[in-house]
């Protein structure tokens, strides 16, 4: 069984609270920074609601271990690779910010390690595969995480 991101999201979300509540370590943080991560975690959502109602218009692949169909460049794509993967970040952070201990920061951690050295490189390789000097182009405009080059 090949574990989705929005699964390893709920997972590390649970664990966190979890971790972040029974063993809180540096915390509780300022009010003002717990209330910052609820508008970070609802600008998060957004972002991979929008993304994924994008994918689902121009009928493209979102599923991680499936076949990508086409390649998307433009929108939040022109800077970031790997938008999707920046929103559950964001609300991993959230989350971390309103539970207001360190923590609570497992969940962000564990997910930025499982997409940079597990998802990320995966999927990758099936567009390389896919679409070739395509990406190769956009890779080399479009920064992993964040940024043009």
């Amino acid at each position: 069984m090949k574990l989705l991101p929005p699964h390893l999201v709920l997972i590390l979300i649970i664990a966190s609270v979890a971790v972040g509540l029974t063993i809180p370590v540096l915390g509780p943080l300022p009010l003002g920074l717990r209330v910052a991560g609820g508008a970070l975690g609802a600008a998060s959502i957004w972002l991979n609601v929008g993304n994924a109602q994008r994918f689902a218009k121009i009928g493209t692949n979102i599923e991680t271990f499936r076949d990508p169909g086409v390649l998307v460049t433009d929108g939040a794509f022109r800077f970031s690779r790997n938008p999707m993967y920046l929103g559950f970040l964001g609300l991993m952070t959230a989350v971390a910010l309103m539970v207001g201990t360190l923590t609570a920061w497992i969940g962000v951690v564990g997910f930025w390690v499982a997409g940079q050295f597990w998802y990320v490189p995966f999927e990758e390789g099936r567009m390389l595969e896919r679409f070739g000097a395509d990406y190769v182009a956009y890779q080399s405009e479009t920064r992993r995480w964040i940024g043009r080059r």
